[in-house]
């Protein structure tokens, strides 16, 4: 990855707490995997912001290999990668989610 992507990427995630890179937008996904994953976030009522891949090929490829993850949906929080839509859903659906943005102080 160039270097000017990966200091894009980062400047992104640092100045967004809770941040989705997804296909599409929150409105209008472009993909079922991100459509899940802002379904979660929207039922939480967390608030988050997001990037549409699909406008930015140097961020589709370049955070796949930034997190070392194969896919999008990519949540992240506080700087940190949570995970892709499986892991989402499956932290939600046991409670765990709702205990991560207790303990990143992150109401929902």
């Amino acid at each position: 990855m160039e270097q000017n992507t990966k200091e894009k990427i980062e400047n992104i995630i640092k100045e967004n707490e809770i941040l989705l890179f997804m296909k599409g937008t929150p409105v209008m996904p472009q993909c079922g995997f991100s459509a899940a994953v802002v379904g979660v976030l929207s039922h939480m009522g967390v608030k988050f912001n997001s990037v549409n891949v699909l406008e930015d090929s140097e961020i589709r490829e370049g955070i796949k290999e930034y997190s070392d993850w194969p896919t999008i949906p990519q949540l992240y929080v506080k700087n940190e990668f949570v995970g892709g839509c499986d892991i989402i859903r499956e932290m939600h659906e046991n409670g765990e989610l709702k205990d991560y943005f207790t303990q990143a102080g992150i109401t929902s």
